[in-house]
């Protein structure tokens, strides 16, 4: 490890409030699946070596409980459909990738030469899974109550402004009302276009309003990429919009 990699890993320790007992926990849960392909195919001793793919598939399941424990005992008076709403705002890819960058997470990442000079720190995926990865990690590392106490550092306030917050960053949804209400049309989304291979496939969406294309976005999966279109589009209408013609 670098000088340089190891105080990126002790700020980002810090920034999350926890130090691991197990630092090997924390390289693989920045360690991305491009870096693991690349030094495979450039050395036998890499071998062995795991991506965060596991880790972040017990992550998501961490967060979940976490955050849902942390909405159960913050809203006695919440059904279930109330919080399951709020949950969905506070875990989706996008809030994610937002507290990603919010922590510095991007600094530490581990990937491979392409993906980082593709963009690869800035991709809401790979940072999202990389939250996701690091959680499982705090949890095999310190336990559930560790785990717990990070979440709590990192979605607390959030969690506090209570409903609405699944509306927050969820961009499909709030161009929806927003189209609605101008337009009295709901926006479609045309896959246009596939890049790479299966392993590592980008799509391309078009965002179409009333048969007038409004903007385009690119993502790992069709969904992202329909995310990425209608934030795109948000930011073009603002508040200042004319009905198509």
């Amino acid at each position: 490890m670098s000088p340089g990699q190891e105080a990126a890993r002790d700020g980002l320790q810090k920034r999350l409030g926890y130090t691991f007992q197990d630092g090997a926990l924390l390289e693989r849960a920045l360690r991305h699946r491009s870096y693991v392909h690349q030094f495979r195919s450039e050395t036998d001793e890499a071998q062995d070596m795991e991506d965060n793919q596991r880790l972040e598939f017990l992550g998501d399941a961490v967060l979940g409980l976490c955050v849902g424990t942390l909405l159960y005992d913050t809203f006695p008076d919440f059904k279930e459909g109330e919080m399951s709403k709020m949950r969905a705002g506070l875990v989706n890819e996008a809030r994610l990738a937002k507290l990603a960058r919010q922590i510095d997470l991007p600094s530490s990442l581990l990937l491979g030469r392409g993906e980082d000079a593709t963009g690869g720190r800035d991709k809401d995926s790979i940072l999202a899974d990389a939250v996701e990865a690091v959680l499982a990690a705090i949890y095999l590392d310190g336990g559930f109550e560790a785990s717990m106490e990070v979440v709590e550092n990192l979605w607390g306030e959030l969690i506090s402004l209570g409903p609405g917050i699944e509306l927050l960053g969820d961009y499909k949804t709030r161009l929806q009302e927003l189209t609605q209400r101008v337009y009295g049309e709901v926006p479609t989304y045309l896959l246009t276009g596939t890049e790479g291979p299966d392993h590592d496939r980008t799509f391309e969406v078009s965002l179409v309003v009333g048969g007038r294309p409004l903007a385009s976005g690119k993502g790992r999966s069709k969904k992202a990429a329909e995310k990425a279109a209608a934030r795109s589009a948000l930011e073009k209408l603002g508040r200042s919009v004319a009905r198509p013609s």
